[in-house]
């Protein structure tokens, strides 16, 4: 069996890694049309930041490493110009020298990948105006940033946005961040992602949300004016575009291999496409979401190397499926971190999936042992039976820890009533004798069967009306920042102070982070007091929604 791979780096050398150690005698052909077949490409703007400091570390294998011990025929700096599925061969170019010739098949793995998206403005094809996707462009762009760089703009508050404004930062250098919406990090929502925009902005990395890029105009060798809409202008020295990937199909045009509505390719649970003894994995595919069980483009290192090990699977005959992606993901901005998994609010409502949520800023560790800091989680689940759906959490400490516990829960099927029960590891340096993990299933469960009932910051316009808004925190920390409209009554005085409130009046409390406030309500609700309702994530998540 021949097996002609188009595309290496995650998905395509784990198919050609994965079919070597199944098949000893299939014949392996891995084409890439970029000098390096399998680098960390997660790690590119960590190098660019001298943050790993040897470029080397992040050049996993050569082709002379790949044949010598797997075997494999690696053909770097090749391009495949067009495929034919019928006589089962494809055109390749070699970029040194332009020569071209046909390589036949038996079977066809595309694994292309994605490409960073250009969008078509007046001066986009500056030099100094840089994207980045591979090595090439990595070498580029550390080369651009020579002594006559000092300002930069980064274009596109997505991952790779924020990983570039974080390490240009690294470098001493002035760093404004662009996004055309109104967060960073579109995977997260709003109230989450603020921590992290905080983060950048307290690093000196200028954050400009809800603009919109017009066009740019050089001036000189070195310098580019970025305009933005409204007749704003920025003259920086270089401009790094990171507003997203799309999928690269253009090989596929005029082929019978089908796309899916969102532009990847259209594969089945054995990662085959719509053309017969055709593959194809990673960032260039469409997944099935696995909350929303809708199409999507989610493109991420670990599915992508997982999907290459069901290709070659497949390819030997062994039937394994790849199901759906979950997007768990992960992100640092300088000290702190923050991850999600599952589907997003923004998701759930937009695919009309019923869901209920709650907030809660537990310590990553024991408070008494030194260091611990508070996350900011948010868990969303079903409110018939509270199936988790989707989770996110930013933070300082022991986020990735929490992150992957509610993935493998979401992935197990589990729900808020699970995560009340689960086992964890706990010594004061790692974790609490009560996990963040178990206090998010206690506050669900609570809401579901009722002993705690919440509203939310983004209800209070219309609550305000017909309600008598309390602040159950001290004096002092009330007088340092508070909701507009609530009194305060700390929460050691409600018990003298109870006669004087309405019992036939809906009450909102609030606290710092909720805890007071519940404690409140308890009090309220065990004294007559029949709508009381205390505000999810407290204080803390109120700040977060305000408008910018």
């Amino acid at each position: 069996m021949k097996v002609v791979i188009i595309g290496g780096v995650a998905a395509g050398m784990s198919t050609a890694a994965r079919l070597r150690r199944l098949d000893e005698s299939a014949q392996i052909v891995v084409f890439e049309k970029s000098q390096y077949v399998s680098f960390a490409n997660c790690g590119l703007p960590y190098y660019i930041g001298n943050q790993i400091p040897e470029r080397e570390q992040l050049l996993l294998q050569t082709p002379a490493t790949l044949a010598e011990t797997l075997n494999i025929d690696v053909r770097a700096a090749q391009q495949v110009l067009e495929i034919s599925p019928n006589q089962k061969i494809v055109k390749v170019c070699k970029l040194e020298n332009g020569e071209i010739y046909e390589e036949g098949y038996d079977k066809l793995v595309l694994c292309p990948g994605a490409k960073p998206i250009k969008p078509k403005l007046d001066g986009v094809d500056n030099d100094n105006i840089l994207t980045l996707r591979n090595i090439e462009d990595m070498d580029r762009i550390k080369a651009k940033l020579n002594s006559s760089a000092k300002i930069v703009c980064v274009i596109g508050g997505g991952y790779i946005g924020v990983e570039m404004a974080e390490n240009l930062a690294h470098l001493g250098l002035q760093v404004t961040l662009i996004e055309r919406n109104s967060k960073i990090i579109a995977t997260l929502d709003a109230e989450m992602s603020k921590d992290l925009q905080d983060e950048l902005e307290a690093h000196g990395v200028e954050v400009k949300l809800n603009h919109e890029v017009q066009g740019f105009t050089k001036h000189g060798d070195d310098s580019v004016e970025v305009q933005l809409q409204g007749g704003q202008k920025l003259h920086v020295d270089r401009v790094i575009l990171a507003i997203g990937v799309r999928p690269d199909v253009e090989l596929l045009r005029g082929t019978e291999i089908q796309l899916g509505p969102n532009g990847g390719i259209l594969v089945n649970q054995h990662m085959q496409t719509s053309v017969a003894d055709i593959y194809a994995a990673g960032d260039a595919v469409e997944v099935v979401d696995a909350v929303t069980q809708q199409p999507a483009l989610i493109p991420l290192a670990g599915p992508a190397n997982r999907q290459g090990r069901v290709v070659a699977d497949n390819l030997v005959g062994i039937s394994s499926r790849y199901v759906s992606t979950q997007a768990t993901s992960i992100i640092k901005v300088f000290g702190m971190t923050g991850a999600g998994t599952g589907a997003s609010e923004k998701h759930l409502r937009a695919a009309s999936i019923p869901y209920q949520k709650i907030y809660l800023h537990p310590y990553g560790h024991a408070t008494y042992y030194p260091g611990s800091k508070p996350m900011h989680m948010k868990v969303l689940f079903s409110p018939t039976d509270g199936k988790l759906l989707g989770a996110q959490v930013v933070g300082y400490d022991g986020v990735d820890k929490r992150i992957d516990v509610l993935a493998t829960a979401i992935k197990a099927g589990m729900s808020v009533y699970d995560l009340e029960d689960l086992e964890l590891a706990y010594a004061p340096p790692y974790g609490s004798a009560k996990d963040a993990i178990n206090m998010a299933g206690f506050i669900a469960a609570n809401l579901l069967q009722g002993r705690v009932k919440f509203y939310y910051a983004e209800q209070l316009a219309e609550l305000n009306q017909q309600a008598i808004l309390i602040d159950v925190r001290g004096e002092v920390e009330y007088q340092a920042g508070h909701i507009p409209q609530a009194i305060n009554i700390p929460l050691k005085q409600l018990r003298q102070r109870i006669q004087h409130l309405p019992k036939d009046k809906i009450i909102l409390l609030n606290c710092m982070v909720g805890m007071r406030s519940y404690f409140a309500q308890r009090i309220l609700m065990q004294n007559g007091f029949t709508d009381v309702r205390t505000l999810a994530g407290g204080y803390k998540t109120y700040l977060n929604t305000l408008p910018l």
